[in-house]
């Protein structure tokens, strides 16, 4: 009983040490990212590498002058082998959630909010901690499909 009782203890102790350790990935320096958007539906950059769970600083700026009601622009980093057309199309009911359709949201890894001409906004997140390419998107409406898209590319 003893031999157990050291045992589970051991065990626990073990965890704790491990858990609280910091991975590599969360030494690196966050990868900062900036895109800048246009009235011509294109995103200046249209990918970015990261490591497995590296920090991602996403800064998206509109410098366009038509309003946000006709010309609104966003950043949705999208879960890895998520149907992007679905995606697109299930929120062109929800313009109340920038375009996210509430069933899809748990296919969204970050994303902006919806920008005007002359905001910014700055996130930042996690990258997923899979090699992958995972696709980023405009969800307003007709810009995906004009090529409002780009990849974040998840590697060693």
């Amino acid at each position: 009983m003893k031999l157990l009782k050291f045992s589970i203890t051991t065990l626990a102790a073990l965890i704790v040490v491990a858990c609280s350790r910091e991975s590599p990935e969360s030494q690196l320096p966050p990868k900062v990212v900036e895109i800048t958007v246009r009235d011509e539906m294109k995103y200046d950059l249209t990918g970015f590498e990261v490591k497995p769970g590296q920090k991602v600083q996403l800064t998206v700026k509109n410098i366009g002058k038509l309003p946000k009601e006709s010309m609104g622009h966003e950043v949705v980093v999208l879960a890895w082998n998520t149907d992007v057309a679905k995606f697109v199309e299930d929120g062109l009911a929800h313009p109340e959630t920038d375009f996210i359709a509430p069933e899809q949201q748990s296919k969204v890894l970050a994303h902006t909010k919806l920008l005007g001409p002359g905001e910014s906004d700055t996130i930042t997140f996690a990258a997923p901690r899979i090699s992958a390419s995972y696709d980023f998107v405009c969800a307003f409406p007709g810009h995906f499909a004009s090529g409002m898209k780009g990849t974040m590319t998840v590697a060693y």
